[in-house]
C-alpha cells in the first residue's frame, strides 16, 4: 500500500530478487511518488543532497541541483518504478477502505475502492508525511477566502494583489513564503515557535560533474559516502554530545543576526529551544524575507477564523484574502493505522492509542504478516530517510526468505521481543536532543513518548536490519500452530 520512496524501493528490491513475485503495489492517487507528487507548493525542494536522498541501487549522474526540487525528485521516483518494473505492478486510483486479517485463512482480507482481494503479506508503505494537519480553529468554514494546505496547494487562486495569512513556519513555508511574497499585497505570518535556521548550500552541478558521473559511476557513489559521513555526524551532537550543538547554535546566531538587522524582529524570530530539537531549517531568502515591510510576523497561534480575516491569541484581527496553512502532518496518528484490523479485530491505531511502537519500526504483535516501511521511530534528524527505507526493505524482503524456507504461512513478532525492543529505545532517546532540547516538536506523541525518532547513528539501524531475526518471532506452518523459530535461525 502506497507508491512513495518507501513502496517503490520496497516493490523494485523484492522484483530484483524474483522478476514473477505474486506483487501488487496499489496506490490511492493517479501516480506513484508519494510526498514528491502531492507537494506542488512554489519552491518544494528537498533539504539532503540528492546524492544521498535517492536510491542506492538507482544512482541518477543528472540532478540538476545539489538538492532536488520537487518536479526533479518526482520524475525520478516516476522514472525508478518504470525501469524496476514496478509501474507494471501498480493499480492507481485505489485507495485502501479496510485490511482484515483472517486467522481461518491465515491471509488479509483487502477491501479498496475498486474491489477485495486477499494477500498472503500486507505492506503499509503510506509515508508519515502523507495526511495533512489543519489547526482545530473556529469559523474556518466561515471564511469567504481561500483556505488550503500547503500540501494540497490551490494552483487555480491567483496570489496577485492578495492580503495572505500563512499558518506555520516550518520546512514548507520557508520555501514558499520567499517565492510567493513578491505576487501579494501583504502576507501576514502566524508563527507559534520560531525555528532555527541556517543557509542552505544549494548550487547547480556542473555539466563536467554529470559528464564524469555517467562515464565512472563510483565518483558519484564516493559524494554519496562523502555525504552520508558528514551528515552522520551530526548525530554525535544530536544524540551522543548535546554541548556540540552550541557550535551549531552560534553560527544560526550569527547568520539570524546578519539577515534581521531590527532587534525587536530578531527577538521574536529567535527560539527558545536547543538548536536540532526541530529540524534546522535551511534557507538563503526566508530570514530577509521576513524584514519586508509588506511581510508581519505575528508571534502567536491562529486562535480564530472570521469571514474575513483570521484571529491571534490577544484577539486582533487580520482582514486577508486567502490562508495558506503550513501546519505539517500527522506522523504519529497515521490514518492508515485505522484501516487495518489485526487478530482480535482491532485496528492498528486502536492497538498504539496514540503511541505507535513497533519492532525495527517495521512489524507489531497481534498482527501477523503485515510490515511497515517508515514505521515507528525510523524518522532522522540528521540524514535521508531513503537508507533507513533500503534498510527496512533488505529487512522484509529477509523475512519473506525465511517465510518461503521455512514453508511459514505466518509470521509475528512476539510481543516480549517488541516491548525489548521500544525498552531499549526510550532511555537512549531521553538523552537526545529531540527529547531533552527544549521544544515541542511532532515527534512527541499524545503521550508524551517520543515514537517517531531514530536515536543514533543509521548504520546501527542497517545492522540491526541487515538479516531477519526469527528469534524474536513465531512463525506458523501450514495446518500447523504457532511455533517459537529460536531453533530455527541457524536453517534460515
Amino acid at each position: 500500500m502506497g507508491a512513495g520512496f518507501g513502496g517503490i524501493g520496497l516493490a523494485a528490491t523484492l522484483l530484483r530478487e524474483d522478476p514473477a513475485a505474486d506483487l501488487l503495489v496499489i496506490e490511492r492517487a493517479d501516480d506513484v511518488g508519494g510526498t514528491w507528487r502531492d507537494n506542488t507548493y512554489p519552491g518544494c525542494a528537498c533539504d539532503v543532497p540528492s546524492a544521498l536522498y535517492s536510491y542506492s541501487f538507482a544512482p541518477d549522474p543528472n540532478w540538476r541541483y545539489a538538492y532536488g526540487k520537487q518536479s526533479e525528485i518526482h520524475s525520478y521516483l516516476r522514472r525508478v518504478a518504470d525501469e524496476t518494473g514496478v509501474t507494471s505492478r501498480t493499480v492507481t486510483g485505489c485507495d485502501l477502505i479496510e485490511a482484515q486479517w483472517d486467522a481461518g485463512v491465515r491471509q488479509w482480507r483487502v477491501r479498496t475502492g475498486l474491489g477485495s482481494l486477499t494477500a498472503t503479506v500486507l505492506i503499509a508503505a503510506t509515508g508519515a508525511l502523507s495526511a495533512p494537519k489543519l489547526p482545530e480553529v473556529s469559523g474556518v468554514d466561515s471564511f469567504t477566502g481561500a483556505a488550503f494546505h500547503s500540501a494540497t496547494w490551490d494552483h487555480g487562486f491567483d496570489l496577485t494583489g492578495k492580503r495572505v495569512a500563512v499558518i506555520g513556519t516550518g520546512a514548507s513555508a520557508i520555501q514558499f513564503v520567499p517565492e510567493i511574497v513578491d505576487q501579494v499585497e501583504h502576507l501576514t505570518l502566524f508563527q507559534r515557535t520560531a525555528s532555527w535556521v541556517l543557509p542552505k548550500h544549494d548550487r547547480l552541478v556542473s555539466r563536467f560533474e554529470r559528464t564524469l558521473f555517467r562515464t565512472l559511476p563510483v565518483t558519484q557513489k564516493l559524494v554519496r559516502g562523502v555525504v552520508y559521513a558528514q551528515k552522520e555526524g551530526y548525530v554525535v551532537g544530536m544524540a551522543h554530545q548535546l554541548w556540540l550543538l552550541r557550535l551549531f547554535q552560534r553560527r544560526a546566531e550569527a547568520y539570524l543576526r546578519a539577515q534581521v538587522p531590527d532587534d525587536g524582529l530578531r527577538a521574536a524570530l529567535t527560539p527558545t529551544f536547543t538548536i536540532t530539537c526541530k529540524r534546522i531549517l535551511l534557507s538563503n531568502d526566508w530570514l530577509r524575507t521576513l524584514t519586508r515591510p509588506d511581510v508581519s510576523v505575528v508571534a502567536s497561534g491562529l486562535t480564530a477564523v472570521t469571514e474575513t480575516g483570521v484571529v491571534d491569541d490577544a484577539g486582533n484581527e487580520y482582514p486577508v484574502d486567502a490562508i495558506i496553512f503550513a501546519t505539517g502532518f500527522t506522523p504519529t496518528e497515521p490514518p492508515v493505522a485505522r484501516h487495518i484490523r489485526g487478530a482480535d479485530g482491532r485496528t492498528l491505531a486502536e492497538h498504539w492509542t496514540g503511541s505507535p511502537s513497533a519492532h525495527l519500526g517495521t512489524t507489531v504483535h497481534g498482527f501477523p504478516n503485515l510490515f511497515l516501511m517508515y514505521g515507528p521511530n525510523t524518522n532522522l534528524g540528521h540524514s535521508s530517510i531513503v537508507y533507513m527505507l533500503e534498510s527496512q526493505a533488505a529487512y522484509i524482503a529477509d523475512a519473506l526468505r525465511v517465510m518461503r524456507a521455512e514453508r511459514a504461512a505466518t509470521v509475528e513478532v512476539t510481543e516480549d521481543a517488541q516491548q525489548r525492543y521500544n525498552d531499549g529505545l526510550d532511555p537512549q532517546l531521553a538523552r537526545t536532543v529531540w527529547n531533552a532540547g527544549g521544544c515541542d516538536s511532532w515527534y512527541l506523541d499524545s503521550s508524551g513518548r517520543n515514537s517517531v525518532m531514530w536515536p543514533t547513528f543509521t548504520w546501527r539501524f542497517r545492522r540491526r536490519t541487515k538479516r531477519f531475526d526469527p528469534e524474536n518471532y513465531r512463525l506458523t506452518a501450514a495446518g500447523e500452530g504457532s511455533r517459537d523459530t529460536a531453533g530455527a535461525e541457524a536453517r534460515a
